[in-house]
């Protein structure tokens, strides 16, 4: 069993929960899985997540979901914002001069178009009038609930890996 601190290294599949989208892929590690929906593109390394659980490598939501399970189970949680993306921030939304904007980036601001902030932060741009532009740097799925399907594949008990669970039950000794 998964415990804080043992390596997981999971397949996962992320889908919107609400919406219009509602059942729609926005993530997978799994190559087959992103054939199957039509979201494969090759220049994309679809490979298993690793990550040490409990040190906030992954969403919350995703550390939490594999504690207590074991390689070869699978399971599927809807993850509220706050263990997810976040909630949306009404001050990572901001308006600029649609000029400095323009001056800055070279580019003519359209809606649906990516900006860098001053701080290196990206957003898309959201609004475009004749005298400003609205970028929004909130994380694309902040406010959504979301659903995740993980499958382990592999757990590691310790920093050596010794105490491996696997899937094909192949362990190092």
């Amino acid at each position: 069993m998964i415990e804080p601190g043992h390596i997981a290294i999971v397949h996962l599949t992320g889908r919107l929960v609400d919406g219009p989208e509602a059942g729609q892929v926005f993530e997978t590690t799994d190559v087959d899985v992103a054939l199957e929906e039509g979201i494969y593109h090759d220049s994309r390394d679809f490979k298993p997540l690793e990550f040490r659980v409990g040190e906030g490598h992954v969403l919350p939501g995703l550390d939490e979901a594999v504690e207590g399970m074991a390689a070869g189970e699978t399971k599927t949680v809807v993850l509220e914002p706050e263990s997810a993306y976040g909630a949306v921030n009404e001050d990572a939304v901001v308006t600029i001069s649609r000029d400095e904007l323009e001056a800055r980036s070279e580019t003519v601001a359209e809606v649906g178009e990516l900006v860098e902030s001053e701080t290196g932060d990206m957003g898309w741009i959201v609004d475009v009038t004749d005298e400003t532009v609205t970028a929004d740097f909130n994380h694309e799925l902040a406010g959504e609930r979301v659903e995740f399907e993980i499958r382990v594949l592999e757990t590691h008990a310790t920093e050596t890996g010794h105490d491996v669970d696997s899937v094909d039950g192949v362990g190092t000794p």
